[in-house]
């Protein structure tokens, strides 16, 4: 592995701690303020923080020989494109997880790291056979984390499980766009933007007053800097030098930073099935 490699590897890592620890916030803020309405006031701060940051990327983000530097119209379809499916997951799990627990969601949700090398597959790239193995441990793992009692899925848990296939399409968004366009911070900047101008006009169908902001603000600011503008900013960054498989894998992770943020903020625990479920799930992620 070379140092560009082990290096973008750790970003991922602190990309997944990150998101990790974002799930206890984001379900906190459940309480107060609906889905549309925190998914807008998250990543327009993400939006904001992040251009004077795009403005300074771009004298340290420089053609390679050879590399075009890309279109401002390339960008636009680049973060338009990334916008559109993290505006569509976000918003499927912050709806599930209002009545998921936060570890489980954050399990669920790593379900992307067994469907992004199977997509993979799908547009030509070949996987190793293992990945088998770990496309059946992960969707025994769901069945135990998520089915109930006559064989039924709670809606909540069919919101993360969306959520969870869309944000496979937002990586591999990621991983075509940014190998492709030279400053991943601009592309990452363009993206939230994209996400603000989709969920405003969900927002306004919500009437959230004055006070819940008040309440749920705390989060919205976390996620909106930390989750939006620093995490998936360092996804994007790191995803031009790591595969889209090996990329799910580290960032998965985050389900287990979930487990241990819920079990230390919140005291929420799992059942023995459960954990049995994320027991399987999680060795999926590590085979795959």
């Amino acid at each position: 592995m070379t140092n560009v490699k082990r290096i973008s590897s750790l970003l991922l890592l602190l990309t997944a701690f990150i998101w990790g620890t974002a799930f206890v916030a984001q379900s906190m803020a459940t309480d107060y303020i609906g889905p549309w309405t925190y998914v807008f006031s998250r990543y327009i701060i993400s939006a904001t923080v992040l251009i004077p940051v795009s403005l300074i990327s771009s004298k340290h983000y420089k053609p390679k020989e050879g590399e075009k530097k890309g279109s401002i119209r390339s960008y636009l379809l680049g973060g338009a494109t990334c916008g559109l499916f993290l505006a569509l997951a976000s918003v499927a799990q912050q709806a599930g997880i209002k009545y998921t627990p936060a570890g489980k969601a954050g399990f669920i949700t790593a379900l992307y790291v067994v469907l992004v090398p199977v997509f993979s597959l799908i547009i030509g790239r070949t996987q190793p056979k293992k990945l088998w193995i770990s496309v059946v441990l992960g969707v025994v793992g769901l069945y135990l984390i998520s089915v109930k009692e006559g064989f039924s899925i709670a809606s909540s848990d069919l919101l993360v499980i969306l959520c969870a296939f869309i944000f496979a399409f937002q990586i591999m968004s990621v991983d075509h766009f940014s190998v492709r366009l030279t400053n991943p911070v601009i592309l990452a900047n363009i993206q939230f933007a994209v996400v603000a101008i989709i969920t405003f006009f969900g927002m306004l169908t919500e009437h959230t007053p004055a006070s819940a902001f008040r309440e749920a603000g705390g989060s919205i600011l976390y996620a909106g800097v930390l989750s939006g503008a620093v995490a998936y900013t360092l996804q994007i960054v790191a995803q031009k030098n790591v595969e889209p498989a090996v990329a799910s894998l580290i960032m998965s992770l985050e389900a287990v930073f979930s487990v241990l943020t819920g079990f230390v903020v919140l005291h929420q625990m799992l059942t023995v099935r459960e954990l049995v479920g994320c027991a399987l799930l999680f060795l999926a992620v590590v085979i795959v």
